[in-house]
């Protein structure tokens, strides 16, 4: 008999995680009874980033009696960035929401984004921190210079307190998808489509547990990511300095020139050492924000995947031992179409971008031999049997005396 059809996900909900073993039973035992109730068809990707802890364990255990969950397994530690591109690559939702899992955010938030987009018809709702008292003071002044530099320099359309909590619609995700970019700084590449959006406002909690996973190195990276991935501004800033230390040379010269005038030359090596030394630091800042662009230039045509999957459960029975304690390898019936952003190793075999697995496959399947099953009824007695090859239609072939 034919198979049921499935009912198409209305929601997806990713979730990356590193090292979250202490957060997970929490994390599940709020998700799961908002998502319960909700009534819509959904799925939970779970991206592991290469966890070191029981992460991974645990989320197999929770899959047995939890269907809906689906457990992304990534063969290293890539990045939150790139956790979260694993997850909206695969995510199959007419909604795709993001979480952390540190419950930060609050699951239960959920719903208001799905009622807001469904009655307004809109692509993108971001969860919108009202109050962080929960964090320190240094987290919420770095917090806040970073959004300010940002809706400065990438424009308004910048949330300001908007996170990685948030929203999207098929049409938004895949928007996202077809984009070129390799170090994804979503906060700023969201708000860049311009789809219509909305917001939903909420009071950031304290962490549920385990330790923060962006300590201030992520962070400065995170801002030197956002600034040099959505503006050209740093350069200019250069070429300002640069004018500016023409200027002061220009200065020092005239008072080079009258000190040859009066006789005081000797005097002048404090001006001449410190108009060196800033020239100095000007040309290594200007050469350093060069690099960051020339590097990011090369990172691009480099066009390495961002992330590799060791499995996902999605081709695994929920009762199948996970691949990724056993060293096996599934591979996704649907691979992401993003530019070169995952890759897929395939078992006893180098891994590949994400979609070149399909094509070999599909090539192979078109060239194999159709295979005789046991449920082909036999021939007739007497009925004549066609030939399977162009061999067995010229019949057995007499041998050929050798003189």
């Amino acid at each position: 008999m034919p198979e049921e059809p499935h009912e198409p996900v209305v929601l997806s909900v990713v979730i990356p995680m590193y090292n979250e073993e202490e957060a997970l039973p929490a994390l599940v035992s709020r998700v799961r009874p908002v998502l319960t109730e909700l009534g819509v068809a959904h799925e939970v990707v779970a991206v592991d980033d290469g966890s070191s802890d029981r992460t991974a364990e645990l989320l197999a255990a929770f899959r047995l009696g939890w269907p809906e969950l689906r457990v992304v397994e990534l063969r290293r530690n890539s990045g939150h960035q790139a956790a979260l591109t694993a997850g909206l690559d695969r995510a199959v939702g007419a909604y795709v929401v993001s979480l952390d899992a540190d419950l930060q955010d609050p699951p239960e938030k959920i719903p208001e984004m799905l009622a807001l987009a469904r009655a307004e018809s809109l692509d993108i709702v971001y969860g919108v921190r009202a109050d962080r008292s929960s964090d320190t003071g240094f987290k919420r002044w770095t917090a806040g210079v970073y959004y300010r530099l940002m809706r400065r320099l990438a424009g308004p359309s910048v949330p300001a307190q908007a996170g990685d909590f948030r929203l999207l619609s098929r049409a938004a995700v895949d928007a996202l998808k077809a984009l070129p970019d390799q170090q994804r700084v979503y906060r700023l590449l969201v708000p860049w489509l311009g789809f219509p959006s909305g917001q939903v406002t909420y009071e950031r909690a304290p962490r549920t547990a385990g330790r923060t996973k962006y300590p201030l190195g992520r962070m400065i990276r995170l801002a030197v990511d956002s600034v040099t991935g959505f503006s050209a501004a740093p350069l200019r800033i250069a070429t300002w300095l640069g004018a500016g230390a023409i200027v002061v040379c220009l200065g020092l010269l005239v008072y080079t020139l009258t000190a040859f005038v009066l006789g005081r030359t000797v005097p002048g090596w404090t001006s001449l050492f410190t108009g060196v030394v800033f020239i100095g630091a000007v040309q290594l800042i200007c050469v350093g924000l060069l690099g960051e662009y020339v590097a990011r230039i090369y990172t691009a045509v480099q066009n390495r995947p961002t992330y590799f999957v060791r499995h996902d459960t999605a081709t695994v029975p929920a009762h199948a031992p996970a691949g990724g304690a056993t060293g096996e390898t599934a591979t996704d019936a649907d691979p992401a179409s993003g530019a070169g952003a995952a890759a897929v190793g395939a078992e006893n075999t180098d891994s590949a971008p994400v979609g070149a697995g399909a094509d070999s496959a599909s090539a192979r399947a078109a060239t194999a031999e159709p295979r005789a099953t046991a449920s082909e009824p036999p021939a007739a007695a007497g009925a004549p049997v066609g030939p399977r090859s162009a061999a067995d239609a010229e019949g057995p072939r007499m041998p050929v005396p050798r003189g």
